[in-house]
């Protein structure tokens, strides 16, 4: 396992500590939870960006299918 250096302001070390101690936790635990968590919720967004760009995409290809289907569909009643 990698180590670091960590600085931080001095109130965010002693919130992180008393809420370590709250979840009877060490602070480093606590720490790499939320380095975790914050991984986690990053991966979620840039999944969700990429899922949103790519659907932009594909609504354009889906319009002009479903136009076609429309434009068959309308020939097909006359």
């Amino acid at each position: 396992m990698g180590a670091i250096s960590l600085k931080m302001p001095d109130d965010l070390l002693e919130t992180s500590g008393r809420c370590a101690e709250v979840l009877r936790l060490s602070r480093a635990e606590y720490i790499r939870r939320a380095v975790e968590r914050m991984n986690r919720e990053t991966r979620a967004r840039l999944r969700a960006g990429r899922l949103a760009e790519v659907s932009k995409k594909v609504r354009k290809e889906s319009m002009r299918v479903n136009a076609e289907f429309a434009a068959i569909e309308h020939d097909s009643d006359a």
